[in-house]
């Protein structure tokens, strides 16, 4: 089974950044615990501030792997033509928020992913991930 993981804007700064909504960890330390739990995913990662670049990685890879995991980060509230790009792919998608979207600013509360995803997962920090991960395994 292969399985990317796709991070949108800033969130190349965890551990860096509001460590009181988005933890102390790096996603890169994450990533690598990712790996060791589940030694029989093929797993990949991949982060982008660029809108453009995220949409063409979905185009990518949206036809021949297994699974997406997506945290589109501020782009989960503002870009359709993010949310079309997964509307336009084979491969499903598992959308996923570190913090919980619903207790945030009110302009947080909604996702034009969502709608074309596979299911959304948030407020679970980290952990989010290897949720997005084991639901493809069921």
């Amino acid at each position: 089974m292969r399985i990317i993981i796709i991070n949108g804007p800033n969130l190349n700064l965890l551990g860096k950044r509001e460590e009181e909504i988005y933890g102390s960890q790096s996603f890169e330390d994450y990533f690598q615990t990712l790996k060791e739990l589940y030694p029989d995913i093929e797993l990949e990662y991949y982060q982008s501030n660029i809108e453009g670049e995220i949409i063409n990685k979905l185009h990518e890879v949206g036809f021949s792997f297994d699974g997406i995991v997506l945290n589109a980060g501020g782009y989960t509230h503002t870009s359709v033509s993010i949310a079309d790009a997964v509307k336009s792919i084979k491969t499903p998608v598992i959308e996923v928020h570190i913090s919980n979207i619903l207790s945030r600013e009110t302009y947080r509360h909604n996702s034009l992913i969502a709608p074309n995803c596979k299911g959304s997962i948030f407020g679970f920090g980290l952990k989010g991930y290897q949720l997005a991960l084991s639901s493809f395994l069921f």
